[in-house]
């Protein structure tokens, strides 16, 4: 037996759990897991707690762990947020023109660029000669300001000849990190390619540090085992593959979702759906592995050529934003998008300030469009470039809770405040989805009582008649569980028509669609006042993920009249689905036929004479390749298999190749001590 810890570092959680996996490696025990909220100012600290408290929960020696592995959303925040280090891109054979594509400059922004000659044609042959004049001449000034260079070269995949030279040249010169486009990516279109290349040289500094501080944690509570990350196609890497290519980790927390979901339910089949603190993510299991995206991972507005799972992520979770919207008349709930800090958990960590603000406010006769929420200092982004406005209200607040009507008089405040906001600068805490569950004792982890007081608050608000909205706690706390399980239900159908390869956001709005959510929502029999009934449903089950999954998730099934599995363990599914994956690594070599009788093969220089031999040689290349990426993320014994898929044409009566690629993958279980 051994005992694996998964870690998952969510927007508002961190999740840890250990399992206990037989030798056989048949289905294993979850015999400890738990919870720290996320530490976003140094995600290692929220890490180490989670995995603290799971070991204290277990009863085992920390010594007994035999494998760490984490799933983050670090490296997906950082190309949201626009953070990371400065680069620069090394461009072979590329023009001028090719910078304006695939959004290649948008994400360049400031960061230099160095054109030089050189690059291949599709068929791998010089395309002119490398040149590499124009770099060393500024190399050194470049090694001064940058943090890391991307070498991308035109027809790299065809032939990397270029990109390895480059590469060499500046390790030699700067001792810097260098990422070379056709480690990433096998497809053609090099300024996409490009693009994959400048976020990933971007990312290294940041996920080194994660890293580093994870693995020195760990080890300072006696945790010495192999650290793992994943990937976002839910595959497994060691942590130094993934230091030198972390742009493989975006979409690394919902991946392990997914994984999570399968391990608990062995369905093969399904749609699911985690709903968490921040985000509801919503994706397809297809023959029991996570979908991808085939046109590669979209994150921070940027479409990578990194495969990752097929997600659908929506800003609908525990801590959405309540607020108030539709017409004066007709006032609707409004959920999200913006993260919120629970005024529960607010108060939980601080009660006189909370409730002292929360009384005072109860007392007044008027209206607030303040009343129930919190200005905090969020401890992370940079304090540089105020305006005055900005800079004025930023010293009212600091690490404790401020009541926002009292540093709050005015419009310019207001956008000063949502700048703080946008900047990363200040927190709100304000009524969430959660405080209406601890208004109904669905949960009780936090301040229940302010809670409560803050649905006062909230349900007050007049309408156009100058009626209160909700004047009853517990009604607006019910209306709320509703709101969110209708989203709920939207967005999984919307996902559902998306995956079909319809417009989903466009058919979810048709007034049909509209209808039969409304008379499942309300409980109506349709048959007694509509001629001609109009119903919708997916054609699998769906697995409800999170810790409110079962609060949601069979109310939202019944609304999409669907099975649901909330499994056990749900709450952690994340964490699981973190430490059972497996290694996975491919490796792709084509061989064309440029001209007549040659056949050229991926990187090699000289052709060969007759298409057997090509073949033979792509596949060994391949299969070689490919173990050693797997041995190189970290996996003892690999399985390999080999793809082939010939492109052929009938010329002149002769069946002739035109081009044929070959991928070999290979699959294996990360090392493990003890």
């Amino acid at each position: 037996m051994a005992l694996l810890l998964g870690i998952d570092t969510g927007g508002t959680f961190t999740d840890a759990a250990i399992l206990d996996i037989p030798e056989d490696g048949s289905q294993g025990i979850v015999i400890a897991k738990a919870k720290s909220l996320t530490t976003r100012q140094d995600f290692a600290l929220g890490i180490a707690d989670a995995a603290q408290q799971t070991i204290a929960k277990a009863g085992c020696d920390p010594s007994q762990i035999g494998m760490v592995s984490l799933s983050t959303t670090l490296a997906t925040n950082a190309l949201v947020e626009g953070q990371g280090g400065r680069v620069a891109l090394i461009a072979i054979g590329f023009a001028d023109r090719d910078l304006s594509n695939a959004g290649l400059k948008d994400a360049l922004g400031n960061d230099p660029v160095v054109l030089i000659p050189g690059g291949h044609t599709t068929h791998g042959s010089e395309a002119q000669p490398l040149d590499t004049g124009p770099l060393e001449d500024q190399l050194d000034h470049l090694a001064a300001s940058v943090t890391g260079f991307a070498v991308a070269g035109y027809f790299a995949v065809r032939n990397p000849a270029h990109e390895l030279a480059v590469r060499d040249l500046i390790l030699a010169r700067t001792g810097k990190a260098v990422t070379c486009s056709h480690e990433l990516s096998a497809q053609l279109n090099g300024p996409k390619r490009a693009l994959t290349t400048v976020l990933n040289s971007r990312l290294v500094p940041t996920i080194t540090r994660l890293i580093e501080a994870t693995t020195r944690s760990l080890r300072e509570r006696k945790i010495d085992a192999p650290l793992m990350i994943v990937r976002g196609d839910g595959a497994l890497v060691g942590s130094d593959f993934a230091i030198r290519r972390p742009i493989e980790t975006i979409l690394s927390g919902p991946a392990a979702s997914l994984v999570g979901a399968h391990y608990l339910t062995n369905a093969r089949q399904a749609i699911v759906n985690d709903i968490g603190g921040t985000t509801s993510d919503v994706a397809i299991l297809e023959d029991g592995r996570p979908k991808l995206d085939p046109q590669g991972a979209r994150v921070g507005g940027f479409r990578t050529m990194v495969e990752a799972v097929a997600m659908n992520t929506f800003g609908l979770g525990g801590d959405s934003e309540i607020s108030l919207g539709g017409t004066a008349l007709n006032p609707q709930l409004v959920l999200g998008p913006r993260r919120l800090i629970p005024v529960s958990l607010t108060a939980h960590n601080h009660p006189a300030i909370v409730h002292e603000a929360l009384d005072r406010q109860i007392k007044s006769s008027l209206n607030n469009r303040w009343d129930g929420r919190f200005a905090i200092k969020s401890g992370i982004g940079l304090e540089s470039d105020m305006s005055s406005a900005e800079a004025e209200l930023y010293q009212k607040i600091n690490e404790q809770p401020k009541a926002l009507d009292s540093i709050i008089d005015g419009t310019r405040q207001s956008a000063a405040l949502n700048r703080l906001i946008a900047r990363g600068l200040v927190q709100i805490a304000g009524l969430t989805p959660s405080d209406a569950m601890h208004g109904l004792g669905q949960h009780e982890i936090w301040d229940r009582s302010a809670a409560t007081k803050c649905l006062q608050l909230f349900g007050r608000q007049r309408d156009g008649s100058g009626q209160a909205y909700c004047p009853d706690p517990s009604t607006l706390a019910k209306r709320i569980i509703a709101r969110v399980e209708r989203r709920s239900a939207e967005v999984v159908l919307e996902t559902a028509f998306q995956n079909d390869g319809k417009d989903g956001a466009d058919l979810l709005h048709h007034p049909l669609i509209s209808e039969v959510l409304d008379r499942r929502q309300q409980g109506q029999n349709s048959s007694s006042s509509h001629t001609a009934e109009f119903s919708v449903r997916l054609d699998r089950m769906m697995i409800g993920l999170g810790a409110s999954a079962h609060v949601y998730h069979p109310a939202v099934a019944d609304l999409l009249d669907i099975e649901v599995e909330v499994p056990e363990h749900a709450d952690v599914a994340n964490a699981i689905g973190a430490v059972v994956g497996q290694i996975l690594m491919k490796a792709e070599f084509t061989v064309s036929q440029p001209t007549e009788g040659r056949f050229q093969v991926t990187g090699l220089d000289a052709p060969f004479a007759d298409e057997k031999s090509a073949m033979q040689e792509a596949e060994k290349l391949a299969l070689e390749r490919a173990q050693y990426l797997a041995r190189e993320a970290g996996a003892q014994e690999v399985e390999v298999s080999l793809w082939r898929d010939a492109k052929r044409a009938n010329v002149e009566g002769r069946d002739t190749l035109v081009e044929a690629r070959i991928i070999a993958t290979t699959t294996g279980r990360p090392p493990i001590t003890g």
